[in-house]
Protein backbone atom coordinates (compact mmCIF):
# COMPACT_ATOMS: atom_id res chain seq x y z
CA UNK A 1 0.00 0.00 0.00
CA UNK A 2 0.96 3.30 -0.55
CA UNK A 3 -0.34 6.65 0.13
CA UNK A 4 1.19 9.85 -0.61
CA UNK A 5 -0.85 11.25 2.69
CA UNK A 6 0.53 9.49 5.49
CA UNK A 7 -0.10 12.10 7.84
CA UNK A 8 -3.29 10.39 9.52
CA UNK A 9 -1.19 7.07 9.16
CA UNK A 10 1.66 4.79 10.96
CA UNK A 11 3.32 2.59 7.89
CA UNK A 12 4.73 -0.37 8.39
CA UNK A 13 8.18 0.21 5.82
CA UNK A 14 9.47 -3.61 4.99
CA UNK A 15 13.60 -3.18 5.13
CA UNK A 16 14.63 -5.34 1.99
CA UNK A 17 12.58 -8.90 1.52
CA UNK A 18 9.56 -9.40 4.03
CA UNK A 19 7.35 -11.86 3.84
CA UNK A 20 3.78 -9.93 2.81
CA UNK A 21 1.66 -11.96 5.22
CA UNK A 22 3.87 -11.22 8.18
CA UNK A 23 3.67 -7.75 7.97
CA UNK A 24 -0.30 -7.90 7.42
CA UNK A 25 -0.76 -9.53 10.30
CA UNK A 26 1.58 -7.07 11.80
CA UNK A 27 -0.28 -4.21 10.92
CA UNK A 28 -3.60 -5.77 12.20
CA UNK A 29 -2.27 -6.19 15.52
CA UNK A 30 -0.55 -3.08 15.70
CA UNK A 31 -3.76 -1.61 14.40
CA UNK A 32 -5.93 -3.17 17.15
CA UNK A 33 -3.31 -2.64 20.11
CA UNK A 34 -2.84 1.05 18.86
CA UNK A 35 -6.13 2.50 17.53
CA UNK A 36 -4.39 3.77 14.56
CA UNK A 37 -4.29 2.60 11.20
CA UNK A 38 -1.01 0.52 9.96
CA UNK A 39 -0.17 0.56 6.70
CA UNK A 40 2.51 -1.16 4.54
CA UNK A 41 4.72 0.93 1.75
CA UNK A 42 6.55 -0.78 -0.92
CA UNK A 43 10.11 -2.32 0.25
CA UNK A 44 12.83 0.23 1.29
CA UNK A 45 16.22 -0.38 0.10
CA UNK A 46 18.65 -1.34 2.98
CA UNK A 47 21.07 0.97 3.29
CA UNK A 48 24.28 0.04 2.94
CA UNK A 49 25.78 2.67 4.86
CA UNK A 50 24.84 1.32 7.99
CA UNK A 51 26.58 -2.20 7.23
CA UNK A 52 29.88 -2.92 9.75
CA UNK A 53 31.92 -5.15 8.20
CA UNK A 54 33.50 -5.64 10.86
CA UNK A 55 31.08 -7.06 13.21
CA UNK A 56 28.80 -8.24 10.43
CA UNK A 57 25.65 -6.43 11.74
CA UNK A 58 23.62 -2.61 10.70
CA UNK A 59 23.86 -0.21 13.05
CA UNK A 60 20.27 0.47 13.34
CA UNK A 61 20.20 4.50 14.15
CA UNK A 62 21.79 4.96 10.83
CA UNK A 63 18.56 3.11 10.13
CA UNK A 64 16.07 5.41 11.97
CA UNK A 65 17.18 8.55 10.68
CA UNK A 66 16.80 7.00 7.01
CA UNK A 67 12.81 6.00 8.12
CA UNK A 68 12.65 9.81 9.39
CA UNK A 69 13.86 11.68 6.53
CA UNK A 70 12.21 9.52 3.86
CA UNK A 71 8.46 9.64 5.69
CA UNK A 72 5.87 11.76 6.76
CA UNK A 73 3.76 9.22 8.50
CA UNK A 74 2.73 9.88 12.06
CA UNK A 75 4.43 6.69 13.04
CA UNK A 76 6.90 4.73 11.08
CA UNK A 77 8.12 0.87 12.11
CA UNK A 78 11.02 -0.53 9.65
CA UNK A 79 11.35 -4.51 9.76
CA UNK A 80 14.10 -5.87 8.55
CA UNK A 81 15.53 -9.24 8.42
CA UNK A 82 19.00 -8.10 9.03
CA UNK A 83 21.32 -8.39 12.56
CA UNK A 84 21.11 -5.13 14.13
CA UNK A 85 23.37 -3.19 16.74
CA UNK A 86 24.05 -0.32 18.51
CA UNK A 87 27.30 0.66 19.85
CA UNK A 88 28.17 -0.97 23.71
CA UNK A 89 25.68 -3.81 23.04
CA UNK A 90 26.23 -7.14 20.70
CA UNK A 91 22.79 -6.92 19.37
CA UNK A 92 19.73 -4.84 19.77
CA UNK A 93 15.97 -6.46 18.40
CA UNK A 94 15.39 -3.20 17.75
CA UNK A 95 15.42 0.46 18.19
CA UNK A 96 13.15 3.60 17.96
CA UNK A 97 13.40 6.99 18.86
CA UNK A 98 11.84 7.84 22.24
CA UNK A 99 8.83 9.89 21.72
CA UNK A 100 10.01 10.24 18.08
CA UNK A 101 8.04 8.68 14.86
CA UNK A 102 10.59 5.75 13.49
CA UNK A 103 11.51 3.00 15.21
CA UNK A 104 12.91 -0.65 13.47
CA UNK A 105 12.61 -4.38 14.50
CA UNK A 106 14.84 -6.96 13.27
CA UNK A 107 12.97 -10.31 12.40
CA UNK A 108 16.37 -12.33 12.26
CA UNK A 109 17.02 -13.05 15.69
CA UNK A 110 13.39 -13.90 16.30
CA UNK A 111 13.82 -17.17 14.36
CA UNK A 112 13.68 -20.78 16.22
CA UNK A 113 16.84 -21.29 13.06
CA UNK A 114 18.85 -18.76 14.45
CA UNK A 115 19.52 -20.20 17.15
CA UNK A 116 19.48 -23.99 15.48
CA UNK A 117 16.36 -24.95 16.61
CA UNK A 118 13.16 -26.19 14.69
CA UNK A 119 11.12 -22.99 12.96
CA UNK A 120 7.58 -22.15 15.00
CA UNK A 121 5.65 -20.30 13.03
CA UNK A 122 3.39 -19.23 15.91
CA UNK A 123 6.14 -18.26 18.10
CA UNK A 124 7.96 -16.28 15.27
CA UNK A 125 5.43 -14.50 14.76
CA UNK A 126 4.51 -13.95 18.88
CA UNK A 127 8.28 -13.19 18.88
CA UNK A 128 7.49 -10.32 16.08
CA UNK A 129 4.81 -9.02 17.08
CA UNK A 130 5.88 -8.43 20.88
CA UNK A 131 9.28 -6.20 19.58
CA UNK A 132 6.71 -4.11 17.19
CA UNK A 133 4.56 -3.19 19.66
CA UNK A 134 7.79 -2.57 22.53
CA UNK A 135 9.40 -0.20 19.65
CA UNK A 136 6.18 1.19 19.05
CA UNK A 137 5.49 1.87 22.82
CA UNK A 138 8.95 3.71 22.75
CA UNK A 139 8.04 6.09 20.32
CA UNK A 140 4.88 7.08 21.98
CA UNK A 141 7.47 7.93 25.45
CA UNK A 142 7.33 4.92 27.05
CA UNK A 143 10.62 3.41 28.80
CA UNK A 144 11.60 -0.08 29.48
CA UNK A 145 9.83 -1.77 32.68
CA UNK A 146 11.27 -3.62 35.65
CA UNK A 147 7.80 -5.67 35.16
CA UNK A 148 9.15 -8.38 33.46
CA UNK A 149 5.65 -9.92 31.98
CA UNK A 150 5.48 -6.15 30.28
CA UNK A 151 6.11 -5.82 26.88
CA UNK A 152 7.80 -2.97 27.94
CA UNK A 153 10.96 -4.78 29.41
CA UNK A 154 13.67 -4.79 28.19
CA UNK A 155 14.63 -8.16 26.13
CA UNK A 156 18.22 -8.78 26.61
CA UNK A 157 17.76 -12.45 25.20
CA UNK A 158 15.46 -14.69 23.77
CA UNK A 159 14.03 -16.27 27.05
CA UNK A 160 13.42 -12.12 27.82
CA UNK A 161 10.80 -11.81 24.60
CA UNK A 162 9.53 -15.42 25.40
CA UNK A 163 9.03 -14.35 29.15
CA UNK A 164 7.88 -11.33 28.71
CA UNK A 165 3.45 -10.98 27.48
CA UNK A 166 2.87 -9.07 24.64
CA UNK A 167 0.36 -6.53 26.84
CA UNK A 168 0.94 -3.77 28.74
CA UNK A 169 1.84 -3.81 32.38
CA UNK A 170 -1.21 -1.62 34.22
CA UNK A 171 1.67 1.39 35.09
CA UNK A 172 2.22 1.09 31.20
CA UNK A 173 -0.85 1.35 30.15
CA UNK A 174 -1.75 4.18 32.25
CA UNK A 175 1.04 5.89 30.99
CA UNK A 176 0.66 5.28 27.52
Amino acid sequence: MNNDNNDDLALIVPIGDIDPELLERLADVLSERYGIPFGITDPAEIPEEAYDPKRGQYLSSTILERLSEDNDAIKILGVIDRDLFVPGLNFVFGEAEISGKSTIISITRLRQSYYGLPEGEDRFFDRVAKEAVHELGHSFGLRHCSDPECVMYFSNSMADTDRKSSEFCPRCERSL
